[in-house]
This record gives structure tokens, C-alpha cells and sequence, in this order.
């Protein structure tokens, strides 16, 4: 039920924009009460993060499947990509759509992301990596992989191609960006200060 609001909901969002439909109209196109349609959503904004929460559910899945010895960043990428492949790339091309052109959604749209997809990778790695789900390097990766995910996104609407691809490729560029034994660190190893003399100016 509430995957079909919410594809009712998106192809009138886009034909008529974000703004211009109501709650009611949403209700009488999908044939449900007003009612029916607050027991599912509080709010027209809540019926964006219906693809995020099932991309983060299909993303779950994904990387429950990945083997335990390979690297964790590498099972995000191949994840992400089993997870995405599975999606409708026109409906995903639409949505981003929606979001684009709706400035007062966008807010609501990325809080879900950071409450769902975030909060899915940091687990993941925090489990990878034997540290707490809160801890700053499950987190950070997390954050910089939404962030590649969503850029990748992004230019895959403007750019084309496959969306799967595009966003896999993107990951890789972070996966291979940071060592495999990242697990192993409780801590940001400083480089030592190299010290500067006269001998070292003239050589350089």
C-alpha cells in the first residue's frame, strides 16, 4: 500500500510539481480515504523518503550477503550496486526530478537519507570493523559514501548511462581512496613534522 501511494503520488508530483498537489488530490488518484492515507504518512513530504527507506532495506539485504573477507568498502560498493540495479531507473530519474524541483522538500528528503541510508552503511562498517555503530570511522565513511552516492546520482540524471554503474564506479573512486586495514585503527595516524633546514631548502 504504501509503495503504491507513493508511485501515485510521484507521477503527479511530476507532471503538476511538488507544490501544486495536495494530500486530497493524492488520496482521490490512488482511490483511498484521506484517512487511509495518514495512517501511512504524516505528511506529503514523508511520501519522497518511501524510495530512500527502500533502497536502505534492499541495501541491508545486500550487504548482509557479502562475505566476511572482503574488504569492507569493496562489499558497499558491490552492494549499492546489487541494491540499485534492482530499482526502476525511471522512477529513480523521476524522483530526483521531484526533489529538484521542490527547494521545501529537500530538507525532509535528505534528513531520510541521513536516518536511513547513513545510518545503514555506518552499521555495516562499524560491524566490518569491530567498533561501535557510533564511533567517528563507521560514521565518516558512511557520511562520504552518501555523499559519493548522491553526486554519482546526480550526474547519472544529467550525464545518463546506468545508474547502477554510475554509482558503483563513484564508489570506487573512495574504496580504493582508503587502505583495507582501516579497520584495524582506533585513531588518524599524524604524519611526523618534517623538520626544515637550510640543507633540505637547497636540495629542494
Amino acid at each position: 500500500m504504501i509503495a503504491d501511494i507513493a508511485a501515485v503520488a510521484l507521477g503527479m508530483f511530476a507532471e503538476r510539481g511538488f507544490s501544486s498537489v495536495t494530500i486530497d488530490d493524492i488520496a482521490a488518484q490512488a482511490e483511498i480515504s484521506i484517512r487511509t492515507f495518514y495512517r501511512y504518512f504524516s505528511a506529503k513530504e514523508d511520501l519522497l523518503q518511501v524510495m530512500i527507506r527502500q533502497r536502505a532495506a534492499a541495501l541491508a539485504v545486500a550487504l548482509a550477503a557479502r562475505p566476511r573477507e572482503e574488504s569492507p568498502l569493496r562489499s558497499l560498493r558491490l552492494a549499492v550496486e546489487v541494491a540499485v540495479s534492482a530499482e526502476d531507473q525511471a522512477s529513480v530519474e523521476q524522483w530526483i526530478r521531484v526533489v529538484a524541483d521542490a527547494p521545501n522538500a529537500l530538507r525532509a528528503v535528505m534528513g531520510g537519507n541521513i536516518l536511513e541510508m547513513n545510518a545503514t552503511i555506518a552499521e555495516f562498517l562499524a560491524s566490518r570493523f569491530g567498533m561501535p555503530s557510533d564511533a567517528l570511522v563507521p560514521i565518516t565513511l558512511a557520511v562520504a559514501a552518501g555523499a559519493v552516492i548522491q553526486n554519482a546520482q546526480t550526474r547519472w540524471h544529467f550525464a545518463g548511462g546506468d545508474l547502477a554503474t554510475s554509482i558503483s564506479e563513484a564508489l570506487q573512486v573512495l574504496e580504493e581512496g582508503f587502505s583495507t586495514d582501516i579497520g584495524r585503527r582506533t585513531g588518524v595516524k599524524k604524519q611526523p613534522k618534517q623538520r626544515v633546514t637550510s640543507s633540505s631548502i637547497r636540495r629542494s
